[in-house]
């Protein structure tokens, strides 16, 4: 789910690239590592291209980015921190990594949190309100 974090997390790479490209995870590709996503591929896809921002907007279809690194000739990689360490091996490759502190706040998985214990509460209070029993009237 594109949050600020990811507003930010781009607005920062901005900043360290002449062209920016920027990759979005495929379905696939986030169900392998976590739960589906809310927002499909080409919703999400269709948001961060209408960003101003990125130059470049492309599927990312693994969590390996040796061969897209070589292809596009890419010398640095933004992720967030929730992945430290897990991309240091592009640096054998000459890539400069760089893990963007997320901090604490919004992520993904907190806005489905949010959204499904307020859905819940809200179910709830209405369940409250409503009678247990309907009485029927006698003819």
């Amino acid at each position: 789910m594109f949050h600020s974090n990811h507003l930010k997390m781009i607005n920062y790479a901005r900043g360290l690239a002449d062209i920016l490209i920027v990759g979005v995870s495929t379905d696939e590709l986030v169900r392998s590592y976590k739960d589906s996503p809310i927002i499909p591929f080409h919703e999400r896809i269709q948001i961060v291209d209408a960003l101003k921002f990125p130059d470049i907007v492309i599927p990312q279809h693994t969590l390996d980015h040796t061969e897209i690194v070589k292809k596009l000739h890419i010398d640095a990689f933004v992720v967030g921190d929730d992945w430290y360490g897990k991309y240091d091996y592009l640096e054998e490759l000459g890539v400069k990594v760089f893990y963007f502190p997320y901090g604490n706040g919004v992520s993904s998985s907190s806005l489905k949190k949010t959204i499904y214990d307020t859905y819940d509460q809200h179910l709830h209070a209405e369940r409250q309100t409503k009678p247990v029993t309907i009485n029927k009237k006698d003819e």
